[in-house]
Parts: structure tokens; C-alpha cells; sequence
């Protein structure tokens, strides 16, 4: 079924080809009915040309000789049917017979023995012309586009492919890891709980010491479950923080579990408190959820600056900003000059770089850096909305056609797999960029351009040459009438005119004055122009038995 765009172009075209059909038959001399008729069937045949495109195709070439009124048609048809006549056997039987049709239209419309040979001529020039090499070229460019469209499905495949390949890799990867770290930390830690908690009911502590101790054992027993958990998305692929998104704001539940995300973020500050550190927390703005993965990023950049102040300004006074934002949460964490030196800090100096790499996978940012006067700021933005990372290859527009701009549309920078570029936009683009993708089409396409160009100039330097050789066959000059005088021998005046089998004295014959009765008439052109641009003037000489005996001199309307 047609859409309504094609079908609007479909019905504006046919008006055009049968407005144009009745026009040429008008301008030629055509009236009345036979210019509606003329006009309606152009406009049907535009129509019927993708449906029952060998038939409209005959059908043209053999009316084009008959009706003058076909030519634009024929040159449309010719165009389309290179695209829908399925097969290369197919086209070429029916160009060959539409070919045929046409030659033998033109030899019935112009009927004369002597002259059949210049009439093929001219019209295999016409055809080659006005259909086969609209065709070919129509055909060329389609089974280009049907090739790279074949090609960008067979990449798009490879990709998805590729894709399921790595993703399983992926996956053995991390469980592997999720493995080692089952197996070692969580060994480690298991040991600090159990010592811990035996060590926190010895009766010989001090309140003080008791306190530090549970402090120890809560962080080792919140470090197991963190490990499970992390354990768990190794191997299942979760996003971190989707469970724990909806825990309610505090350090956690009865059975230790921390609340990770931005709720999670005042246990964080209590635990540090408890440690002895001076950390302040400041939320401004209206609550708004975040995506889990988002809202697990602002729990892990709080946490690592928090770890990076103790390390790095031990004693300092740390200040803990959560902003809700029109766009995005903004975090920030400040702390202050230390007052003195630390002293052996442990660092593995991934902790930075990994709050970069969360923030940069949710779509946000974090800036870190001394501030004046002393001391270290850590900032983190967030968008509320989820952001997904671009793919580095995109399926749909892939194969060599990763260009950033349309080059026929705006000339601003676009999407790689941009859905509304057509086919012919990609391919320019990429000629316009000189992707090695397309210098063997282009080069191809050159290649046939060039040699139906060549094809045509010898085709228009060999009808040069046979016009001239045909005027050369049916003009005379006056000087050259006026030396023949009637009653010689038939023999003698044909010796000294030229023949007149041309093509170029068609329609003369049957004008002007009455023949004498059982005559042979020879008409031929005079190398003198007529008094006016639609007359023609002629020579005419009558033979019988033998002997001239007339000859007239007049003016004939073409």
C-alpha cells in the first residue's frame, strides 16, 4: 500500500507527464480530442509504470514514433523500468523488445525503402538516448543501494553478535573475580568480626575501649555484607544500590546492612563521628529520587572522601554539602588544612579515578582539587534522569559511514545513526569525506558514466556525419536547376543531380503543384533558405519515358 506522500507525488507526477503529452501534441499541430486522449494515457501509464513495468514499457517505445506527445514519458518509463524489471535476463528481453517495437513504429510512421536505413539509425539514437540509458543508470544506483543495505544488515549482525560474545566473556570474568574476592576478603573479614566481637565483651576493657571496638566490629560486619553484595553483582550483572535505594535514612538495619545511597549518606557521617573525626552535613533543596545507580555513585563519592580526608588530614574539620538542584544532586566535600603531617598513608590511588568513572557512566561529573588556603574539595553532579552511554559503533550506520554530519541537511554536528538520512545523503557524505568505503562505487560509477558518454559522442559524431552526407544526397544548388533543361534523358539529369534517397527530403514529396500523369518525380532541397522560417524551397523534376519533361521550382510548408 502506498503511503500518502507517495501517493500525493504519484498523482502530481501524472498530472505533469500527461499535461506535458498534451502540450507537445498541441504545439505540434495535434487539436481536440486527440490532445485528451494523448494527455489521460501519459498520465496512466505514469501511474501503471511500477505495477507492470514491462508492459508500460513496450507500450511507450512502440507509441513514442506515433505519438510525439510520449517523448518525456518515454524517458520516465525508461528510468523506472531499470529499477523494477526484476532479473537481468527479464530487462534485457524487455528493452530489446520494447526496442524493436519502437524501431518498426517509427519505420510504419515514416514508410519509405529508400530511406529505412537512416530511419533505423535515428532511432536507435533515440532509444539509447531517451530509455536504455536512463535505465541502466537507474538500475546501477539500486543495485548499489540494495548491496549496502545487504551489507550494513550483515555488519548489524556481526555487531550483535560480537556483542553476545563479549557479553559472555564479560560474565566469566566476573564471576572469576567474584570468586577471588569470596574467597580471600571474605575470609579476612570474617576473622576481624569473630576477634572483634569476642574482644568487645572482655570484661578488662574500658567503656572507651568497648566503644571503639563495636565500632570495629559494625564497620567489618557492614564490609562483609558490602562484599557480598559486590560478590552478587559480579555474578548477576545488578546495578548497585537497587536494593538498597529504598532503606530508610540511617547507618543501616538490625542485621548491619548499610543503606548505600543517598540515604546511607548520614550513617556515613555518625560512623565518622564515632571515630572521632569533626564532620558536619548540610542537605539543601527538595528530596528528589535519583536512578539507583546515580544515587549509589553519591554514596561511594561521600564515602572515598571521607576516606581520603582521614588519610590525608587526620583531625581536620570536614564539611558534608548535599544539594537537591533544578537539573542534578550536587555533593560536596571539604575538609581543611591538616594540622599536621600524616604519618605512613596507605594509598592505592584508584580512588579518585574510579568516583570519575561512576560519575562519567551515570552521565555526571566530579571535580577534585586543593582549595585556597589549604585543604581539599571533592565535587560530584548527578543528573536525576538516567543516561545511557553511547554505544562506540552504531549498528544501524555502520560499515565505513561514521560520519557526524548531513551534509544535505543542518550544519550541525548529528548522531552517527541519524534514522532520517536517506541512503543517497550517506553515500554523499561519504564521497564529500573520502571514505575508502566508497572509491571503488564512486570510481565504478565514473566508469560507467564515462563510457556512455563516450558511447553517445560517437553515436552524435556518426549523426553528424550521416546529416551531412544526407543533405549532400537531396540539396542542389539554383545555378545547378537552371543548367538542366527539360527534354534530356532521364539518364543524363539523374548523372548530374544527386539521388535524394535521404532522410532529409522526407515530406516533401506530395506538395506543391499536381505531378504530370504517369510521371516519376525527383524532389530535392535548395541550398537557399525560404522566405520564411516554416517554408522550404524545392526542385522538382518529372520524368516519363525516358525524357524530362518538367521541372518547377516552389516553396513547400514542412
Amino acid at each position: 500500500m502506498w503511503s500518502r506522500r507517495r501517493t500525493a507525488g504519484e498523482v502530481v507526477l501524472a498530472v505533469v507527464m500527461g499535461l506535458l503529452a498534451a502540450g507537445t501534441e498541441e504545439l505540434l499541430g495535434g487539436e481536440g480530442w486527440r490532445l485528451a486522449v494523448v494527455g489521460l494515457s501519459a498520465a496512466v501509464l505514469s501511474v501503471l509504470r511500477r505495477r507492470l513495468p514491462v508492459a508500460v514499457l513496450i507500450v511507450t517505445a512502440a507509441c513514442a514514433p506515433l505519438v510525439p506527445g510520449f517523448l518525456a514519458l518515454l524517458i520516465l518509463v525508461g528510468w523506472s523500468s531499470g529499477r523494477y524489471i526484476a532479473g537481468a535476463g527479464r530487462a534485457l528481453i524487455a528493452y530489446t523488445v520494447a526496442y524493436v517495437f519502437n524501431i518498426a513504429a517509427g519505420l510504419v510512421e515514416i514508410w519509405d525503402l529508400h530511406r529505412a536505413l537512416s530511419v533505423v539509425f535515428m532511432s536507435t539514437l533515440y532509444f539509447l538516448a531517451t530509455t536504455l540509458a536512463p535505465g541502466l543508470a537507474n538500475r546501477y544506483w539500486t543495485q548499489r543501494r540494495t548491496l549496502l543495505h545487504a551489507l550494513q544488515e550483515g555488519n548489524a549482525q556481526l555487531l550483535r553478535e560480537r556483542a553476545m560474545v563479549v557479553g559472555q566473556a564479560r560474565l566469566l570474568e566476573r564471576q572469576r573475580i567474584a570468586q577471588d574476592m569470596h574467597d580471600s576478603l571474605g575470609h579476612q573479614l570474617a576473622l576481624i568480626a569473630v576477634h572483634t566481637g569476642a574482644l568487645e565483651v572482655d570484661r578488662e576493657l574500658t567503656d572507651r575501649q568497648r566503644e571503639a571496638v563495636g565500632v570495629l566490629r559494625n564497620a567489618s560486619v557492614t564490609a562483609m555484607h558490602e562484599l557480598r553484595e559486590v560478590v552478587g553483582i559480579l555474578r548477576d550483572g545488578v546495578h548497585a544500590g537497587a536494593e538498597t535505594a529504598a532503606l530508610p535514612t540511617g547507618a543501616g538495619d538490625t542485621s548491619g546492612r548499610a543503606a548505600r545511597g543517598t540515604a546511607g549518606i548520614e550513617g556515613l557521617v555518625e560512623a565518622s563521628r564515632a571515630a572521632g573525626n569533626r564532620v558536619g552535613l548540610r542537605r539543601r533543596g527538595e528530596y528528589r529520587p535519583l536512578p539507583p545507580a546515580a544515587d549509589h555513585a553519591a554514596y561511594r563519592i561521600v564515602q572515598e572522601s571521607l576516606t581520603n580526608a582521614y588519610k590525608h588530614a587526620p583531625g581536620a574539620l570536614i564539611d558534608v554539602e548535599v544539594r537537591y538542584e533544578p537539573d542534578s544532586l550536587v555533593v560536596e566535600i571539604v575538609n581543611e588544612a591538616a594540622g599536621q603531617a600524616p604519618e605512613d598513608v596507605v594509598s592505592g590511588g584508584q580512588g579518585l579515578t574510579g568516583l570519575h568513572e561512576r560519575a562519567r557512566l551515570v552521565g555526571g561529573i566530579v571535580h577534585a582539587g586543593p582549595v585556597d588556603g589549604g585543604g581539599f574539595r571533592v565535587a560530584g553532579m548527578l543528573p536525576y534522569g538516567v543516561v545511557e552511554a553511547a554505544p562506540l559503533v552504531d549498528a544501524a550506520d555502520d560499515f565505513r559511514q561514521q560520519s557526524t554530519r548531513s551534509p544535505l541537511r543542518h550544519r550541525g554536528a548529528v548522531p552517527v545513526g541519524q534514522a532520517d538520512w536517506t541512503v543517497t545523503e550517506r553515500e554523499l557524505a561519504m564521497a564529500m569525506s573520502g571514505g575508502r568505503s566508497t572509491g571503488g562505487g564512486v570510481a565504478l560509477g565514473c566508469g560507467i558514466a564515462l563510457a556512455a558518454l563516450v558511447l553517445l559522442l560517437v553515436a552524435g559524431g556518426f549523426g553528424v556525419y550521416f546529416l551531412v552526407g544526407s543533405l549532400e544526397k537531396g540539396m542542389i544548388d539554383p545555378a545547378e536547376y537552371n543548367a538542366v533543361t527539360v527534354g534530356s534523358t532521364e539518364k543524363e539529369v539523374r548523372d548530374k543531380l544527386p539521388s535524394g534517397d535521404t532522410i532529409t527530403t522526407s515530406g516533401l514529396h506530395g506538395k506543391g503543384p499536381k505531378e504530370p500523369e504517369g510521371s516519376n518525380c525527383l524532389v530535392l532541397m535548395s541550398s537557399e533558405l525560404g522566405s520564411s522560417m516554416e517554408t522550404e524551397p524545392v526542385f522538382r523534376f518529372c520524368f516519363k519515358d525516358g525524357k524530362l519533361i518538367e521541372k518547377k521550382s516552389y516553396e513547400v510548408t514542412r
